[in-house]
């Protein structure tokens, strides 16, 4: 199978999988199989046809909840999806298909959805899809309220309470806890929740919508400045759990708890890393062993649905003492909304944190001209600013490589083997003090929005760079056609923004390569990086670097 076939695959595989949750233990050895529904007499309830196909993958999600993806169903079949494990009928009459999983279950739009929440102090913030806000603004708080229960929030059922919105931005919604919460917030974790919207009217003003679902408590919720009174409000459907970062007991970190307790009661790590990926797991060693000679302590991965064996690549690195953690994060097209989440997890082991990719390579020109050799470099870099009281943020410019004539992926890393780049930089990444960042946890991908009094700090080129490679051999770099990761960034297969700095210059809608791309976008020969990783990386006898994987 060639490369080309085997992108069409990956894409055809993701295009065609959707997800539902577990409440319950599931071996990944487990033989388990998705059951659809077909109803061909709605009159008989016994006149049901059931279609199965084999499960795609199941995953930890928390301490709650496993992952299980299916694939979107048969035509003519229900969204909804059942499991059962494998052995039985293909196709049977619904109620004789023997044991299953889960019962149906109502399968939500994933345009309109809260999705996760974290505890955060006296207040949780929620993560939530169709709210429509606009992006990269702060929006008005006061249309959005929080409502926690233990029953069917979308169904009214069960014990509910209902608490204000105090920042709101993109697609993160943060709120007061209630009171008999706040006072023990451990109490929160595992707790449901998600956001109303509030149509508001002002006294005297009879229009007002018909309530969705009635707030219980109207006399506190009545008292609103300006006069306002808030009758009515719209939930958004939910599969958010509060998560609490102190409370980290999954199943994995079980056996491992006395660990993590002693490493919850040590001083924070003074630099971190966290990144969003999907599919990259090749990249991971050559860019973790470079960062953390650079002075990189801890590693947040937000895995955004990957099947190339991204865990055993984690563990392995793990097991030579890097101190990396994987976070499953399935949501599509949520990578701002998915590094407010990383920023919230980081802020409790943390100084600093950087956000950046795993094609993202930090480089000191300085420092290499001097003949120095960079070791820890860059948490000397942020640790100089640690005590500021204005600096919270350290932009980095980006320099962008092209596949600087080759063909196929360099054996030897892409630090090596890519050394031609376009002449200016082009955007920058950020390294941010997670305690100095805005209530709204406000982010554009690229930088943070800090609290008032604050400010970020550029750094200038010639004290460090960041070499993005990020037009790599077209095996590699035409998966980029498939999905962007941010929220706000189009598909590339869609034939809008087609002129936007995120798509390559001169490239359509599809995934076809252009004449001498390996010629491209080459405009500076720099062999800077590929230099220094050679002098301090590469084995003295073989030349071998150590993210190189043997021969076959």
């Amino acid at each position: 199978m060639n490369s080309e076939q085997r992108w069409k695959r990956k894409r055809s595989y993701r295009a065609y999988s959707r997800a539902q949750y577990l409440s319950v233990r599931i071996e990944r050895t487990d033989a388990l199989d998705c059951v659809y529904y077909k109803v061909l007499n709605a009159s008989a309830n016994d006149d049901v046809r059931v279609q199965v196909r084999p499960l795609v993958s199941i995953d930890e999600y928390d301490e709650f909840r496993w992952i299980a993806r299916c694939p979107l169903p048969p035509t003519n079949y229900s969204a909804t999806v059942d499991l059962r494990r494998r052995g039985r009928d293909a196709v049977v009459a619904a109620g004789k298909h023997g044991w299953s999983l889960q019962d149906n279950r109502t399968v939500h739009s994933w345009e309109r959805m809260a999705y996760a929440a974290v505890l955060d102090g006296n207040t949780t913030v929620v993560f939530v899809k169709g709210l429509n806000l606009r992006p990269h603004r702060v929006s008005d708080h006061r249309f959005f309220r929080c409502q926690f229960g233990l029953g069917n929030l979308e169904k009214d059922e069960g014990f509910t309470l209902v608490t204000e919105a105090v920042a709101a931005a993109q697609e993160v919604v943060r709120c007061l806890l209630p009171r008999s919460i706040r006072k023990n917030p451990v109490k929160a974790h595992g707790i449901r929740v998600t956001i109303v919207n509030a149509n508001y009217r002002v006294q005297g003003d009879h229009n007002a919508m018909n309530s969705v679902v009635r707030i219980r408590n109207h006399r506190s919720l009545g008292q609103r400045r300006n006069r306002r009174m808030y009758r009515d409000y719209v939930p958004i459907p939910s599969v958010a759990r509060i998560h609490n970062p102190r409370v980290r007991r999954t199943y994995e970190q079980k056996s491992n708890w006395k660990n993590y307790e002693q490493k919850s009661n040590r001083k924070k790590y003074e630099l971190c890393a966290c990144t969003m990926l999907w599919n990259q797991a090749s990249s991971l060693r050559e860019w973790i062993t470079y960062h953390a000679w650079l002075g990189v302590e801890r590693w947040f991965i937000y895995d955004n649905n990957s099947d190339d064996g991204i865990r055993e690549a984690i563990e392995e690195l793990n097991l030579q003492d890097y101190n990396v953690s994987r976070h499953n994060w399935p949501w599509i097209k949520t990578q701002e909304a998915g590094f407010s989440h990383c920023a919230l997890r980081a802020r409790n082991e943390c100084r600093w944190v950087g956000f950046f990719d795993v094609d993202e390579f930090f480089y000191f020109p300085r420092d290499h001209r001097l003949g120095l050799s960079g070791q820890n470099s860059l948490r000397t870099l942020v640790t100089n600013f640690s005590s500021s009281e204005t600096i919270a943020e350290i932009r980095t410019s980006c320099h962008s490589f092209g596949p600087s004539g080759l063909s196929s992926h360099p054996l030897q890393g892409v630090t090596v083997g890519y050394t031609c780049r376009l002449q200016s930089p082009e955007r920058h990444k950020s390294i941010v003090r997670p305690d100095l960042l805005n209530t709204t946890l406000l982010n554009v991908v690229h930088h943070f929005r800090l609290r008032e009094g604050y400010r970020y700090l550029n750094l200038p080129e010639s004290t460090a760079i960041i070499n993005h490679y990020k037009y790599q051999v077209w095996e590699t770099f035409q998966a980029k056609f498939f999905r962007r990761v941010a929220t706000y960034v189009v598909d590339w297969q869609e034939n809008q923004n087609t002129g936007s700095k995120d798509r390559a210059p001169g490239l359509g809608t599809e995934a076809i390569e252009p004449p001498n791309w390996r010629l491209q976008f080459c405009e500076v020969w720099d062999t800077g990086l590929r230099d220094l990783v050679l002098a301090n990386f590469a084995d003295p006898v073989t030349g071998s670097l150590p993210w190189e994987r043997p021969h076959l």
